[in-house]
């Protein structure tokens, strides 16, 4: 295995850090990918933890799994920031850590963060290379036209940035993985999908005389016991995407056209939600029994996925994600 555990047809874990569940749940799921030998951990931020705590509190928790902290905003977090989180998290526990980087939403940056999302494409390009070179133990050098940080170097041994991962759906994006990162991530994604993205990198790490980078894919699962409550809140996530650029074609293109385009016309959430049927988690997700969602892992892998990374609902009926992990284990 990788030294960040993200090779061909690994399977990790991503915390849902679902907001309708306790947020110390997080930590009782990755407990469970570590005991079940799951690859790597990967651990974002929403609206509870600090990502570089969380990651802190999971490492003291657990005995070997790999991190991967993020994606996190380049409009709300500086390279200087990224680097220093990282080595601070691999400095004081001695854990595999690595970056992943994005743009995030509107909402998050603009909203939560009262930070400007302009120009984010040129933000990502930038932080993606300045946090690889401060990961790497170079002197910041200031050059950037959204991200810039001049004068600084680790005072922490540099992690090195090997695993920097970069979250792409747009072209830009995928220019930017192709150029800069080992990974590129792909969230709530088809399998179709999927295949047409890693065509895109193929194209443009050729073109930037690179190796293709690794791709991971994050599919939400709901497995076994209590599924049918796990699916309902995979189906209460769709709510957010179905309206936004490059998703609704997705959708469309699954054959939930017309429910895209009522999703454009900004209905109340409320009533959005109603108009979703069960079968549009299958697009971008996995409910059902384990020969289900074994099936669907092999269609990613078949798309040219590396690395599925699942994102276990977690409820009631199935706290932390504890079936959806304990049946997929070595899927």
């Amino acid at each position: 295995m990788s030294e960040y555990g993200a090779h061909g047809s690994e399977l990790s874990v991503s915390l849902g850090l679902w907001q309708d569940r306790p947020a110390d749940e997080a930590l009782a799921t990755a407990r469970l990918a570590d005991e079940l030998g799951y690859a790597e951990l990967w651990i974002g931020e929403m609206a509870t933890y600090d990502a570089f705590a969380l990651a802190t509190a999971v490492a003291a928790r657990t005995e070997r799994i790999p991190l991967t902290v993020g994606p996190l905003a380049v409009t709300v977090r500086d390279p200087a920031t990224i680097a220093m989180g990282v080595a601070s998290v691999r400095a004081l526990t001695g854990r595999r850590v690595a970056a992943a980087l994005g743009t995030s939403s509107a909402v998050v940056v603009e909203e939560w963060h009262g930070r400007s999302r302009a120009r984010a494409g040129t933000a990502l390009a930038e932080s993606a290379r300045q946090t690889r070179e401060l990961l790497d133990g170079a002197r910041s050098a200031g050059d950037g036209e959204v991200a810039r940080s001049r004068g600084y170097r680790l005072r922490l041994p540099a992690p090195g940035a090997a695993g920097l991962t970069v979250a792409a759906f747009g072209p830009a994006a995928i220019r930017t993985a192709a150029r800069h990162a080992d990974r590129m991530v792909l969230n709530l994604i088809s399998a179709e999908t999927a295949a047409d993205l890693i065509a895109d990198l193929e194209r443009a790490a050729k073109e930037a005389d690179r190796p293709r980078p690794r791709v991971a894919a994050w599919v939400c699962a709901a497995v076994g016991p209590g599924a049918d409550e796990g699916a309902e809140q995979l189906r209460r996530g769709l709510v957010g995407y179905l309206a936004a650029p490059g998703y609704g074609e997705m959708f469309a293109r699954a054959d939930f056209a017309d429910l895209v385009a009522y999703a454009r016309t900004r209905p109340h959430p409320r009533d959005l939600l109603a108009a979703i049927p069960p079968e549009a988690v299958e697009v971008v997700g996995m409910a059902g029994t384990a020969e289900h969602a074994r099936a669907r892992i092999a269609q990613y892998r078949e798309a040219g996925v590396d690395e599925v990374v699942l994102v276990p609902a977690a409820t009631r009926a199935d706290p932390a994600g504890e079936s959806t992990l304990r049946i997929l284990a070595g899927a």
